[in-house]
């Protein structure tokens, strides 16, 4: 029974590890024979296994070479049966390689790390996104999940692909959202905007099923599924539609505004917005003071927010509280 279970033990183990066991198993046992055979060529069973590995390998060197009939009777089976071994566990090792290579390619692996973010759809949004992570946050892991896509659309090293739909169980699970710090769920561009919008809520309430501490950043592009979006747990909502708007109301209003909006959101040109905490000596003082203390080390205020409320450009006498949070452009 103890030999059975040996057995069945070996026989779950994957191709590779068998081959590896059976080239070493045969090394051994020829390196052992050619020792007992010929003791005084081979004084001891270090010397035979080294042989018997030179020769598998076809390396060799000829330090060692068995003399006697049988001895070399002993070198044409190591030959014909090691070389054989070792033949299969190099062809099944560049196999695996490759079939490895492909599933990481073709978004068929399983994410293994921790504290990652989590991209659904692939556009042209999330494929900015993904240049400006990538040049800003070093070497953060990201996982990007879309069913149309065939083959991983970047080569950035730390973005691994997994092709699923994102509203099922299993595809989140293979991009590992329990561990996930972050899911940021685009809109998908094939459907018009009511099925995106239905389809992010859906992928949505999926990944808070299976972690319902991950934070989350919905794309909504209407206005009805906004409030939605949030009772299904989302943390932001990106409102795209009405961005849009602001920026092309604006660019009428005053040209080239749309230009300037860029410059001072990218990330790429070392300026980004971020919300700060107010400090303990912050507490009581007015923005207008808390504007020149700032500036002189190139943080620019621009607003403050109140609990749920903000303040853009407030008045130079509004008073800083506690558990206030200053809205700054940073250089």
């Amino acid at each position: 029974m103890r030999l059975q279970s040996i057995f069945i033990s070996y026989l779950r183990l994957p191709l590779v590890a068998r081959l590896v066991l059976l080239a070493l198993s045969s090394i051994f046992v020829f390196g052992s024979i050619i020792h007992f055979v010929e003791p005084l060529k081979f004084p001891t069973i270090f010397e035979g296994v080294w042989w018997a590995i030179v020769t598998v390998s076809t390396v060799g060197y000829g330090d060692y070479s068995p003399e006697t009939k049988i001895g070399r009777i002993v070198g044409i089976m190591l030959i014909l049966v090691g070389t054989g071994f070792m033949t299969l566990y190099f062809a099944s090792l560049s196999k695996a390689t490759v079939t490895k290579q492909n599933s990481y390619l073709e978004g068929a692996t399983t994410f293994k790390g921790k504290n990652h973010i989590v991209l659904v759809g692939w556009n042209e949004r999330i494929k900015e996104t993904l240049h400006q992570l990538c040049h800003t946050k070093g070497q953060l892991s990201i996982v990007l999940i879309d069913e149309s896509l065939t083959r991983n659309p970047v080569s950035f090293g730390n973005v691994t692909f997994i092709k699923g739909n994102p509203t099922h169980d299993d595809t989140l699970q293979r991009a590992n959202i329990a561990d996930a710090e972050m899911i940021v769920i685009s809109a998908d561009q094939s459907k018009n905007e009511v099925h995106a919008d239905m389809a992010t809520i859906l992928t949505l309430v999926t990944a808070k099923g299976l972690n319902p501490s991950i934070y989350t950043i919905v794309e909504i592009l209407t206005q009805k599924q906004i409030i939605n979006a949030k009772r299904a747990g989302a943390e932001e909502v990106v409102e795209t539609n009405r961005l849009s708007s602001f920026v092309i109301t604006n660019s009428i209003v005053s040209h080239g505004i749309s230009e300037t909006l860029l410059v001072m959101l990218d990330h790429l040109a070392g300026n980004k917005i971020e919300y700060i905490k107010a400090t303990t000596k912050e507490v009581g003082q007015s923005y207008h003071d808390i504007i020149n203390q700032l500036i002189v080390v190139h943080i620019l205020p621009i607003g403050i927010k109140r609990g749920d409320e903000s303040y853009i450009n407030p008045s130079p006498t509004f008073i800083i509280q506690e558990d206030d949070e200053l809205l700054v452009i940073k250089h």
